[in-house]
């Protein structure tokens, strides 16, 4: 299998398993992955997802090169366009495919075309002191498909985004994480630990919250201030009714007696315990 995918408790890890060829997608791996993301979707169990690659040499190479033509093949240009509006990008992740639930990206190693545009889909990253991100395309005459070009300027300031993008040349995880492409470098041998241990504390927040919160701050990027304020308010407002009952709730459970009433104030004190009760509360005896 070119994909492992495994579930424990909230979190499903799903780990690109090609490191022969540096992990890198070819359409069987396109249709797993689909099918990983699909579940993580459709499973109410499953709160958090990671992402990640086997071995220590690379998170993803990018697309199998040596199999470029089968993700084209039989269809026209305009039939692959028509596609492209509607289908899932490679990957699932990259385009018109929302999962609705967060996603860690656990990055050791190669990050490259496919690949940061695959960590870039994620909503948080984590790396490795070794890791390398890139996007190549331009020096093989083509340009990052998949939202690389505006995924990328969205992540990091838009002339650095462009220095990458038009010289192909990648950057360290050190200047990953002082341009705020990733959360932050996490060492080789602690980085799935490390993923896995924010995916649960994520998971283990209300799940409703987490997946409005995230819809908030994803959808707002592609709006004005006042509609994402407007957004966020729509969002929230349904929340603040939902706590306010249970606030109401619990003040009712935890409400003083009121007076006069058994149990309240002014009323004369019930009997003492029995000599026996007395005894069996007496310290040292059970």
């Amino acid at each position: 299998m070119s994909l492992r995918v495994v579930a424990t408790g909230p979190l499903l890890t799903v780990t690109l398993n090609r490191p022969e060829v540096h992990n890198a997608v070819d359409p069987e791996t396109h249709s797993e992955l689909l099918g990983a993301w699909r579940r993580l979707r459709s499973d109410p169990k499953l709160r958090v997802g990671i992402l990640t690659g086997s071995g220590t040499k690379a998170f993803c190479a990018g697309i199998d090169l040596t199999r470029l033509e089968d993700f084209y093949a039989e269809s026209s240009p305009g039939e692959r366009r028509e596609r492209w509006r509607h289908e899932p990008g490679i990957g699932g992740l990259t385009r018109h495919f929302d999962v609705g639930k967060p996603i860690v990206a656990a990055v050791q190693g190669y990050c490259l075309g496919l690949g940061l545009e695959l960590a870039l889909a994620c909503d948080l990253r984590l790396a490795s002191p070794k890791a390398t991100f890139g996007l190549p395309e331009v020096r093989w005459g083509i340009l990052p498909g998949q939202g690389g070009t505006q995924r990328l300027p969205r992540a990091i300031p838009g002339n650095l985004a462009l220095e990458m993008i038009l010289t192909g040349r990648p950057i360290s995880a050190r200047r990953a994480a002082e341009l705020g492409l990733i959360n932050r470098v996490v060492p080789q041998g602690r980085l799935l630990a490390e993923a896995r241990a924010l995916a649960l504390l994520i998971a283990q927040q209300p799940p409703g919250t987490v997946q409005r919160a995230r819809e908030a701050v994803r959808r707002g990027l592609d709006l004005t201030l006042s509609e994402g304020l407007e957004l966020e308010q729509d969002l929230a407002d349904p929340l603040r009714e939902q706590a306010g009952r249970r606030a109401a709730r619990e003040g009712f459970r935890r409400a003083p007696v009121p007076r006069g009433a058994p149990g309240g104030k002014d009323q004369p004190p019930g009997p003492g315990p029995r000599p026996r009760d007395a005894l069996n509360d007496s310290p040292g005896r059970t």
